[in-house]
This record gives structure tokens, C-alpha cells and sequence, in this order.
């Protein structure tokens, strides 16, 4: 549902996260190339490299992307590339979305199912049934059914295409299997049929033709109908696509209508094989998200707001959201998006960053551990950081990764014919590379990010005043540490490349990534901060004092308080790329308008197109003209995925690979087109083909759009951020973990009446209480705004029941009716 101009409009919005490890054990026994897929349902929206020469590939990518749809599974398939033939799929795991929530947050090794042709289904169909009484010329009864079978919605792709779906109807019962078919639809996954069945289900006593049906009353108990979907396979083998089934006796005289989703056949999945297929192991962490109307958080979000203003911090609710939470991350992740959202982080990040300093005896372990402050501070980092990093680490990071040179120069890992001396002056080369473009690149650093170095460097300096080295590593903690290193060996992570590297550079990135860790440590003795004897030898071929002052002066400046930005921005800046398809617009007189493979560019500038990746673009739409972004219906080319970007020429349909892809760009144009001038309000949903528009059939054109656009667009284009969402997921988090908020107000109240020394130990020791009063204060609140939204989502969750009956397109029946 997306958020409407009504006042009562709740939207659900999905995500999903988390890591593919890697597999293990994989059939067949031999050494081959694997990659593995993300699907939703039957449609793929992500896949990693493939991992080459392995029985035990290791994978290491994240993933993180909205759920822009509804779906029944989550798979994870694992691929055996194929040079010649098509890739074949030896295993999955699939978890019923119900399911889900019992993986949220762990890691788990899976294994792996075989893969059957008769459980892979997706996508709903229509029916009507009806059971009628006949009066024969005689005047006996017989009865008729008769199935209606209207539409289906969201059949998958078959080999990246619209499929050729149709259906077979029948009548099953222990002693008939009457079928009928109904015609192919080409090219299509929401395909009309609007095609009515006939049978026999009761004779009349006077019926004497001989049939080799002899049906009786009592034999409707055990009749169904079952309808199959199948995708049409000219000169291959026609593939399942997933069933229904109805038993006639829940008609009984009335007409009954709904919507099903498709299932697997009743033998699906269930593999005579027994053998072992291999595991996968992965983390998997799902959300859904009921976002109420803003209004309904205003209680909750002013109380979080606030946070960095109450004395102590501790007895802030921002604060309490991280003592209850199991995982930091948890409560991290929103609180930190939302207080960006608001202009509130950096008095926040001081206030923690603060208390943190109190409980640190010695400068050089000055927030090293991850404490609130710490992850506070990496969070925002990965959120107002990724310009900053692609600006300064994407060119040389791409030439490693594109163009690698040997680097090892551990004696016991050099490969036969390796030359230790070479492999050193390559690192060598790469390590000064990277050295220069961070330290020369203070003027991209974000002034976010310098006004929270610039607080934590003063915080230092206060809490450690006779240490004249504390200010700067109160910064190279983070910004070399926890930045500029972890970016380097998890390029893949900060979108610095799209997949995880191979082995050799994975190896090569780790080793300049501990040069870059030795250069925020700034101590003197940088040569005992190695561990391996082999880095030792490298570092020495440094000039310390050289790389000690540039590292000196790339800290002053990124802790300052002057902007260091330029005025207007002098680079555009990069938001998204990728392969997709377009179709021809067109602009030339002769050549078929089909669709072409091309690749995208996405700036804060323009929005190009370009035959091949880093060739020079074919056309280009600067952002200022934009008029308005869409999604185009299926129909007006029989193709999913479709969205349209009109400008001051004629549309640009676009088809993007996949509902996850399609949903992210349409966002990200969105957002950057936010602030044109002359957005359009209206919109044509098809397109204008034959001498009209397929909407509304108009004629001309240059006819004013039919529907209107899209009006819930993101406030902030460079940080994508809904606050009411974030606040959302803070009142989930808090509604988890109400116990454990009971368990501290009750500690407060101890505390409060018992003014003695705190015994050890206790049920509230792993809590920070500073004040119990002004603690105890903040959880009431808490309390009482939790138990009045617990009420608003009730309510939202009864009327969501009463008006998505069970078996409305919405809420479409699941298995057999009974």
C-alpha cells in the first residue's frame, strides 16, 4: 500500500537483509562454478558472483533491498554455471514467508532441498463455481457445475519472458477425471481467459445411456475441481505453473467466487532422492512494517527527539531503546536514520560519546569498543558516507579489482614463482595510491561527518587533557578504523563494487586495509603494531614522519567546523546504475521500435543511457527536464517491470529486471526530480500505441494524462530516509522487549527506595541507571505511548481484516477450501 493524501491511509512496507555465507558439501562431487539467487517466488532479485573451482564456494555478499510486492516463499538457489548449455540448479532452500520471523537475526546453516519442477509455482487465479439444478424434458433433476475462471495475476517469467499461459479444468472423483482446456494466452502473466466450463456432476434416476460414469448422489463428498495452470511450450515440454483445488460440497447450491493463490502439486518437492544435495549457510533478517498516519507518532517521536537535551543522557528514551534491545544493531539502525532525519544526531552522538569517555581509563583505547557511541557513529558513516567513499576509494579500488597485480608477501603464502620483491613494490604502489586520495580528499568529507569528529575530538581532548595525541585518535578511530578500512576489504558492502572480490584481491585489499589501520593508530612506534614480522619489513619502506603529518592535517581538517564543502556542488553526484532494457522512442523514421539492452546512469545532473559500461552515453535527459516517473502497465507490451520517465520528448519506457530493480530506480528518479519545477500532476498508466492511448482510448497524443501522479515521494535526495517508518520500527522494537522495560522500571523503583550501595549481583546490573528518578520518569512515558499505539495498530489490523475478506484479491485463499 502506498501512502495516500487520506488521513487514515497505513502503509506496509517490506524489507529484507542480511548475509549469503557460503555452501558446502555441493553434488555433483567434483570441482565446478557456483553462483547462487534471491527469488521471490519464482523471480530472481539478486545473484552473486559466481565462485569458481569449488565444492565449498564461499559467497560473503550482503543484500538489502525493499520488498515491493506481496510473495508467498523466499528461495535461495544455488547454480552450477554452464558455458554451452543452461545453468543447472542443484539445490534450494525456501522458506514460507509465515516463516521467516524464526530466522530473523541469526545465522543458520540450511540444507539444501531438490529442486522439482511441480513445487516451483507463482501467482493467483479467479474463479466462479457454481452448481445448478436442471429439470429434464421428464421432469427429473440432475445437477450441473459450472466453473468460471475469470483471470490470473503474477505468473512468473519463464526464461526471462512473459509466459504462454493457459489452464486445464477438471472434475476429478474417484472414478472420472473429465478435463477441459482453455485456450493459450501469448505473452502475458496477468492473462484474461474469461472462459466457462460445463459438467455433469449427478445424473436423473430416468437417465438410461450407458456412460462410463455411473455417478451417484453421495459420490459429490468426494468430487473437487483442480485447475492447472501451465505455460505453453510450443516445441518443448509444456511447464507446470501451480494448482487449485476446490471439492464440490462447499458449493452446495450457491455461487461461490474468489481468488486463489497457486500451489505446488501435492507431490512437490518430495524427492525419492535421498541423497545429500550440501548446505548453504545464511542470515536472514525480514521486517513488515505497519506505518501508520504521521499524526499517530507524534508522541514517540518528540520523546526520542528530545533525547539528546535530558540530564543524564542514560535516562533518555533513545537511550533505553539500546539498554533493551538484545542486539545494538537493532535499535541503532532506525534511531540513528531518524535523528539524521531530524537534525538531531550530532548533540546525541556527543551526549553518549560523553558517557562512554567516563568509563575510559586510558587514551589509546579511546572508543574502540562498540558501545552506543561507537555504532551510533559507523552507522552514520555508511548512511552520509557513500559519496565520500566513491569520490575518493571507487577509481583505485576498481583498477584493483579489474586490473590485479600479485601481492603477497607473507614468505609462507607466496605461490610457486612468485617474486616477493615484485609482489611488494605492487603492494607498495597500491598502499601510496590509496594513502593519497584519502588524505587529499577532506574537501568531499561530508560536514556531518566533520561535526561529529570535530565534538569527538573535543570530548577527547577535554576528557584526556596532558595527551596531545588523543585528539587525533579520537577521529582515526572511526574515520580510518571503522571508514576508509572496512570500506577497502568489504568494497562490496560500501556499493563500492558489485560483488564480493575473488580470493587474490580479497587478499590484497586486506593488506592495504592494515596499512590503513596502522596510519590511524598514529603512534610512534607504528612498526610494533604489526603483528606479521612480513608488514614489519613492508612499513619500513615508508617515510614515517611524512605520512604522520599529511595523516595530521587530513584530521584537522576533517574535524573542523568550516565547511570544507564547496558552495554548489562541483562534481554530480553518482546515485545508481545498471543494466536494463529500453525501447526504441522513435526519434528516427526507419528501424522497428523493439526494446534494446542498455546501460543506465544516474547522477544528481542527468539521466543517461548508454550502449556498453564506460562508453560514452547514446541520449541523455538532463534532471531539470523530468516531468514525472511511473510505473507502466503490463499490458501496453506484454512485459513486467516496466516503468516510464516522460520528458520534454516523447516517454521512455524502461524494463528493469526484476520488481525489486524497477521499485529502486523509479524511487531514486523520483527523489531527484523532487524539486522540478514543472513536475506534471497527471499521467498516462499505458502507452500510446495504434492511434491511441490504451488507458483511456483518447487519440490525440498530447491528450493531458489520465491518472494521477505519484505523490509520495521522499523528502532528501541524498539520504533516503522516512521517519515515520523508523519510528515504526522503534515502536516495534520497543513493543518486543516490553518485558524487559517492566524489568527496568521495577529496578528504578528498587533503587529509588533502597539508597544503600548496589549489591552484586542483581537483576538490573547490566543496566546504565544514573538517575532512577528521571529513568523511571522516561519508561512511564514510553509505557503509555506504547500501550496507545499497541491500540492504533489493533484497530488497523481489525479493519484490515473486515475489509480484505478471505478470498478477495488482496487476501486470496491459500491450499484447499474446506
Amino acid at each position: 500500500m502506498a501512502a495516500g493524501d487520506g488521513g487514515d491511509e497505513v502503509r506496509v512496507l517490506q524489507n529484507l537483509r542480511g548475509k549469503i555465507y557460503d555452501a558446502k558439501h555441493l553434488v555433483p562431487n567434483k570441482m565446478r562454478d557456483f553462483f547462487c539467487t534471491i527469488n521471490l517466488d519464482q523471480e530472481e532479485v539478486f545473484r552473486t558472483q559466481v565462485v569458481e573451482k569449488s565444492l565449498s564456494p564461499y559467497f560473503g555478499e550482503e543484500f538489502y533491498f525493499e520488498i515491493p510486492r506481496t510473495f508467498q516463499w523466499l528461495s535461495f538457489y544455488i547454480y552450477d554455471k554452464s558455458v554451452l548449455q543452461k545453468d543447472l540448479r542443484i539445490g534450494k532452500v525456501s522458506i514460507r514467508k509465515e516463516d521467516l520471523c524464526n530466522y530473523t537475526g541469526k545465522e543458520n546453516w540450511f540444507m539444501l532441498q531438490p529442486v522439482d519442477s511441480n513445487s516451483e509455482v507463482q501467482g493467483k487465479v479467479h474463479l466462479e463455481l457454481k452448481l445448478n439444478e436442471l429439470i429434464t424434458d421428464n421432469g427429473s433433476v440432475c445437477q450441473q457445475l459450472v466453473v468460471h475462471i475469470k483471470e490470473c495475476h503474477g505468473l512468473p517469467l519463464i526464461n526471462g519472458q512473459n509466459c504462454d499461459p493457459y489452464a486445464t479444468v477438471s472434475l476429478v472423483g474417484p472414478s472420472r477425471n473429465d478435463q477441459k482446456k482453455t485456450k493459450v494466452k501469448k505473452k502475458t502473466s496477468n492473462p484474461q481467459f474469461n472462459e466457462t466450463f460445463y459438467f455433469e456432476v449427478t445424473r436423473s434416476s430416468s437417465y438410461t445411456k450407458k456412460s462410463q460414469f455411473q455417478v451417484e448422489e453421495e459420490d459429490i463428498e468426494k468430487l473437487e475441481v483442480r485447475v492447472d495452470l501451465w505455460n505453453n511450450g510450443n516445441l518443448v515440454q509444456d511447464v507446470f505453473l501451480g494448482e487449485i483445488k476446490v471439492p464440490v460440497k462447499v458449493l452446495r447450491n450457491d455461487s461461490f467466487q474468489a481468488w486463489y493463490l497457486l500451489q505446488p502439486r501435492e507431490n512437490g518437492n518430495k524427492s525419492s532422492k535421498t541423497d545429500d544435495l550440501g548446505s548453504l549457510r545464511l542470515n536472514i533478517c525480514y521486517t513488515e512494517d505497519c506505518v501508520l498516519p504521521s499524526e499517530y507518532y507524534t508522541s514517540l517521536r518528540n520523546l526520542l527527539l528530545k533525547s539528546s537535551d535530558v540530564q543524564p543522557i542514560s535516562a533518555s528514551a533513545a537511550y533505553i531503546l539500546s539498554e533493551v534491545c538484545r542486539d545494538k544493531y537493532d535499535a541503532v539502525l532506525p534511531l540513528v536514520r531518524l535523528l539524521l532525519h531530524h537534525h538531531k544526531l550530532v548533540p546525541f552522538v556527543a551526549a553518549v560519546a560523553e558517557l562512554d569517555l567516563k568509563d575510559t581509563q586510558e587514551a589509546n583505547t579511546i572508543f574502540r569498543g562498540n558501545s552506543l557511541a561507537t555504532r551510533c557513529v559507523d552507522e552514520m558513516m555508511k548512511i552520509v558516507g557513500k559519496h565520500y567513499l566513491k569520490v575518493t576509494l571507487k577509481p583505485v579500488i576498481d583498477e584493483i579489482c579489474e586490473s590485479p597485480k600479485p601481492c603477497e608477501i607473507d614468505p609462507i603464502k607466496l605461490r610457486e614463482g612468485d617474486n616477493v620483491e615484485t609482489n611488494m613494490e605492487n603492494l607498495r604502489y597500491y598502499v601510496d595510491k590509496v594513502f593519497r586520495e584519502i588524505v587529499r580528499s577532506s574537501i568531499s568529507c561530508p560536514t556531518l561527518m566533520c561535526d561529529v569528529f570535530y565534538s569527538l575530538r573535543h570530548l577527547a581532548a577535554k576528557r584526556f587533557p596532558n595527551d596531545p595525541h588523543v585528539q587525533y585518535s579520537a577521529v582515526s578511530s572511526f574515520v580510518f578504523l571503522r571508514f576508509f578500512a572496512v570500506a577497502v576489504v568489504s568494497p562490496h558492502t560500501f556499493h563500492l563494487r558489485p560483488h564480493h572480490p575473488d580470493a587474490q584481491t580479497s587478499r590484497t585489499l586486506t593488506l592495504i586495509s592494515k596499512a590503513i589501520q596502522t596510519w590511524g593508530s598514529l603512534t610512534k612506534t607504528k612498526l610494533s603494531s604489526f603483528k606479521e614480522t612480513f608488514m614489519c619489513e613492508f612499513f619500513k619502506t615508508f617515510q614515517e614522519e611524512k605520512f604522520t603529518e599529511s595523516v595530521k592535517k587530513f584530521l584537522d581538517d576533517v574535524s573542523s567546523t568550516e565547511s570544507k564543502e564547496p558552495s554548489g556542488v562541483s562534481e554530480p553526484v553518482h546515485l545508481k546504475e545498471g543494466e536494463m532494457y529500453k525501447r526504441a522512442q522513435g526519434r528516427t523514421r526507419i528501424g522497428k521500435k523493439n526494446f534494446k539492452k542498455r546501460w543506465f546512469c544516474l547522477t544528481s545532473r542527468e539521466f543517461t543511457y548508454h550502449k556498453q559500461q564506460d562508453k560514452e552515453p547514446i541520449f541523455t535527459i538532463p534532471i531539470k527536464n523530468i516531468l514525472a516517473v511511473e510505473k507502466l502497465d503490463e499490458n501496453s507490451f506484454n512485459k513486467k517491470n516496466m516503468f516510464q520517465v516522460l520528458h520534454g520528448e516523447k516517454p521512455l519506457y524502461i524494463q528493469a529486471n526484476n520488481c525489486v530493480e524497477a521499485s529502486e530506480w523509479i524511487e531514486a528518479l523520483c527523489r531527484v526530480t523532487r524539486c522540478n519545477q514543472r513536475r506534471l500532476s497527471f499521467y498516462h498508466p499505458s502507452a500510446f500505441l495504434n492511434g491511441n492511448w490504451l488507458c483511456c482510448k483518447a487519440t490525440i497524443e498530447s491528450t493531458e494524462g489520465c491518472a494521477r501522479c505519484t505523490a509520495d515521494v521522499p523528502a532528501d535526495t541524498q539520504i533516503e530516509i522516512d521517519g515515520d517508518r523508523e519510528t515504526e520500527r522503534i515502536y516495534s522494537l520497543f513493543t518486543i522487549n516490553r518485558s524487559k522495560l517492566q524489568k527496568l522500571e521495577e529496578a528504578c523503583g528498587s533503587i529509588a527506595v533502597y539508597q544503600g550501595p548496589r549489591k552484586e549481583p542483581d537483576d538490573y546490573s547490566n543496566f546504565t541507571i544514573e538517575d532512577s528518578v528521571a529513568t523511571f520518569h522516561t519508561l512511564q512515558q514510553i509505557i503509555d505511548i506504547i500501550e496507545k499505539l499497541n491500540e492504533s495498530h489493533e484497530k488497523y489490523q481489525k479493519k484490515r481484516s473486515s475489509s480484505a475478506k478471505y478470498g478477495s484479491e488482496e487476501n486470496p485463499i491459500v491450499g484447499k477450501v474446506s
